[in-house]
């Protein structure tokens, strides 16, 4: 079911191949395999791609809750500088990941740059905590914001139950995921029209909000860096959430093989969608300070409806629909992206063979979509979301780090790759430090959590060496396990893609 570390290509010994005609042949048939055609296509245009970055950076956030840059800076001003050079870092930090996805021309994001530049085993623990931890809970987490937000409309007066909102999650997340297994094409649609319905949402905050500046609406921007003192923390802090709010950036890295024109389309969709995102985070809290002072914004449980109501009457019931509608594109933006992490780590051999499969009629990689939804569905009625996700919260700034220190690592050990898009060495520098900074930052403000989530990070070690580098397993147990994939190829309807037979 795993191939070694070592060798990148599909084993041809055991499994079903696809037929020209893009159908599996039986298994008792007797029939040769055929050179199958079926292989991801082309579809990520330059829309899709700024629509894959901007629909899963903007969440709900800046929608309900965009205070804790506030909170840790004690001023209007000081908040709208941190919110502005937070951007430009993660414009430099997108920057970096446009130049190794123009010269690393796979898909995969984090797991390949790090296999490229520092060899198996660092990819290998990024994509084990990825598959087991960080993804289902992370997208449980956005799921159940949706959740909450789709029902809101129906019980204005009253609490939402628990167990209606864990209902509703779970039926978006297998929306989603039906939806990614199903069409490319269909997926990247309805992307682009989630991302026009966020952007809509911002528009609707920030447009009343400069009609307020012009009214000469300034009262909460007069002596904008006066307030209270930010403390000795308060600063990184406010710096960490505001990085965590820009994060997302690095989305279309993880279907490069799927985009058109990678070396063009790539380092475009992503300097658009990040001077979009910049600039409608900073006018948006622009536009909320017209209306609402810092004191109310901090009490404020969601700040958007807050500055609805003031400004916009019962237009403010729309608020929720927004909200759940951006939730629902930042959960089909992660899905589409991560399973193509899911389907290289198993292409090079980190993962079980099927998740590299890809469907004989639809051309998606059904089994490494399908592979989070179980995971998901603990995580979501089992699983201390908010605690995972604060064990691993540095694993996140780490192993970013890590990919782009190791652009500055492939500009010394390959310098004649080609590199369509090359950025100043500064750039790269100045954002690894930045990413060593969140680390030690997580280290210093939170040292237990971190502790944990340094320790279940480590358990990838061994696991890599049972699973990938111990080629002594029984035979009888490498038999069941072949089995059992020629069963899920027959069930899914799935097969090794056209370059993996050729290779």
């Amino acid at each position: 079911m795993f191939r070694k570390a070592s060798v990148t290509t599909v084993s041809n010994g055991s499994y079903l191949q696809g037929q020209a005609n893009g159908r599996l042949p039986s298994m008792d048939s007797g029939q040769p395999a055929q050179e199958g055609k079926v292989v991801l296509k082309k579809k990520v245009t330059l829309l899709r791609g700024i629509s894959i970055i901007i629909g899963t950076i903007i969440g709900a956030g800046i929608f309900i809750s965009p205070k804790g840059i506030l909170k840790n800076t004690g001023s209007v001003g000081m908040s709208l500088t941190v919110w502005t050079v937070c951007g430009i870092l993660s414009l430099f930090g997108a920057l970096c990941y446009a130049e190794l996805g123009t010269c690393i021309k796979k898909s995969g994001g984090h797991y390949t740059y790090i296999l490229e530049a520092f060899g198996p085993l660092p990819a290998f623990v990024r994509v084990w905590v990825e598959l087991l931890i960080i993804r289902p809970a992370a997208t449980a987490v956005i799921s159940l914001a949706f959740g909450r937000y789709i029902l809101e409309p129906f019980f204005m007066q009253c609490e939402i139950p628990e167990l209606a909102i864990k209902l509703i999650t779970a039926v978006g997340i297998t929306l989603v995921m039906v939806l990614n297994s199903t069409s490319v094409s269909w997926s990247a649609r309805i992307q682009i029209f989630l991302t026009f319905c966020k952007l809509v949402a911002i528009l609707i905050i920030i447009v009343p909000g400069v009609i307020q500046l012009i009214k000469g609406e300034t009262q909460h921007f007069q002596n904008a860096f006066a307030g209270n003192d930010a403390s000795v923390m308060g600063l990184p802090l406010a710096f960490y959430s505001g990085m965590y709010a820009y994060s997302g950036w690095f989305y279309l890295n993880f279907v490069t093989e799927e985009v058109e024109n990678p070396e063009k389309n790539i380092p475009l969709a992503i300097c658009i969608s990040m001077i979009i995102v910049t600039v409608g985070y900073v006018l948006t809290n622009v536009a909320y300070f017209t209306t609402i002072s810092a004191g109310e914004l901090l009490l404020s449980k969601a700040v958007a409806v807050t500055f609805a109501e003031r400004l916009m009457g019962n237009f403010s019931l729309a608020v929720p629909i927004f909200v759940a509608l951006s939730c629902f594109g930042s959960m089909n933006g992660g899905i589409f992206a991560v399973s193509r992490m899911f389907f290289v780590a198993s292409r090079e051999g980190h993962l079980p063979e099927i998740l590299s499969m890809i469907h004989v009629r639809k051309h998606t990689p059904l089994p490494a979509v399908i592979v989070l939804h179980p995971l998901t569905m603990i995580m979501l009625f089992n699983g201390d979301l908010y605690s995972l996700l604060n064990f691993l919260s540095f694993a996140r700034w780490l192993f970013i780090g890590l990919v782009v220190a190791g652009l500055i690592y492939l500009r010394y050990k390959r310098p004649d790759m080609p590199r369509p898009f090359k950025v100043p060495l500064f750039i790269p520098a100045l954002f690894s430090f930045t990413c060593l900074f969140m680390v030690a930052l997580s280290l210093y403000s939170d040292p237990v959590n971190t502790g944990i989530g340094f320790a279940i990070t480590l358990t990838g070690v061994p696991a890599y060496y049972l699973f990938i580098v111990w080629d002594k397993k029984p035979k009888w147990f490498r038999k069941l396990l072949d089995r059992v994939t020629v069963t899920l190829q027959i069930l899914l309807e799935v097969v090794p893609s056209e370059e993996d037979q050729k290779s």
